[in-house]
């Protein structure tokens, strides 16, 4: 069915190993699937993952047909807020510029003024030449945004609920059963976790 259909799959890094490793034919990040998607000549993209990687990917492949295996499958983070909300803060803070995390949907990223991901997200807040920013969804991306930069950070209450999973103590535990364990963590991560995965020496 694909080869008659000429689709490409797309395999999330949260996909089961079946799925990852035995179907896909493109894995990765949901920005990188999309963005490896739209250099396919593929007529059609299957997107395992959820809703706003979908919408990422018919964002980037506007002429291509874009599917979803579940409907169901939802983001925490990304259905934390609507362009509703967005509407009200930028009554509550006018002049301020918003900017959403790529991991949003694509009525979310209307609503905004520029989207930014994980890796570039205080170049952009800084490219905006503001004394505050909207910074939504994620609250802990913005915290750590904010401690990156002089920039005034308004942020949204929404969070990723596998990164709110990890925490400090956690790490801790890790790190005492083995002192030379090296702990990587994402920016959406709680701050008792960043914290803990920083190097203790530096």
């Amino acid at each position: 069915l694909k080869r008659e259909r000429n689709a490409v799959v797309l395999a999330h890094n949260y996909m089961t190993p079946d799925i990852f490793y035995g179907v896909a034919d493109l894995r990765g990040d949901s920005l990188q699937l999309a963005r490896m998607a739209a250099d396919t000549d593929a007529d059609v993209i299957v997107m395992a993952g959820v809703h706003f990687m979908a919408e990422t990917a018919k964002i980037l492949s506007p002429d291509k047909t874009v599917l979803i295996p579940d409907e169901r499958a939802g983001c925490s983070l990304a259905e934390s807020i609507t362009a509703a909300d967005i509407e009200q803060l930028r009554a509550e803070h006018p002049g301020a510029p918003v900017c959403v995390y790529v991991n949003t949907s694509a009525e979310v990223k209307a609503a905004a003024d520029i989207t930014c991901t994980s890796s570039n997200a205080v170049d952009v807040v800084d490219s905006l030449g503001t004394d505050k920013v909207l910074f939504l969804p994620d609250r802990y991306l913005a915290q750590w945004v904010a401690s990156q930069t002089d920039v005034e950070i308004i942020a949204w209450h929404g969070a990723c609920e596998v990164h709110e999973r990890f925490t400090g103590e956690e790490l801790r535990a890790y790190r005492e059963a083995d002192p030379e364990i090296q702990i990587i963590a994402h920016p959406e991560c709680p701050p008792d976790v960043l914290a803990e995965a920083r190097d203790p020496a530096t």
